[in-house]
């Protein structure tokens, strides 16, 4: 295994461990790379609001999470400064939501994300961007 990639299950590790909302979701990190993420979930009955739709702060911490993953893929700690959603067609319970964070653009404190929300018919949901501050602190060595 070359050291990226074990960089990236470290990553992937740690999120699993002890992100709480991952867990919340039950989301699942479907495959990463440096610079982008996809995760997935189910809507289960927790996840849906009063009109019976998958809450749209559900569909947003989806995007946040690929966004996280993509964003420190490459070891340094990146955190969001802006984050935007748009949001397109329902999710009803039972879909698979799938969002796949990919790096538009990045320089040595800045980098911006488009992560578009699709379900399992491959329909758009929702397209969320967002921009990071790079710290650049290395935070593999503590994980």
């Amino acid at each position: 295994m070359s050291e990226n990639s074990h960089n990236l299950e470290k990553i992937k590790n740690f999120i699993y461990q002890n992100d709480r909302l991952f867990k919340f979701l039950e989301a699942e990190i479907c495959d990463m790379g440096e610079g982008w993420a996809e995760v997935k979930m189910t809507v289960k009955e927790k996840h849906l609001n009063a009109a019976k739709v998958c809450q749209g702060g559900v569909i947003f911490t989806l995007a946040d999470l690929a966004f996280a993953l993509a964003s420190n893929s490459y070891g340094s700690l990146a955190l969001s400064i802006k984050s935007s959603i748009t949001f397109f067609k329902p999710a009803k319970k039972g879909d698979t939501l799938i969002a796949k964070a990919t790096e538009i653009n990045r320089t040595r404190k800045l980098a911006t994300y488009h992560i578009p929300v699709h379900n399992s018919e491959n329909k758009l949901i929702a397209f969320f961007e967002g921009t990071v501050y790079i710290i650049g602190t290395n935070f593999l060595n503590q994980i």
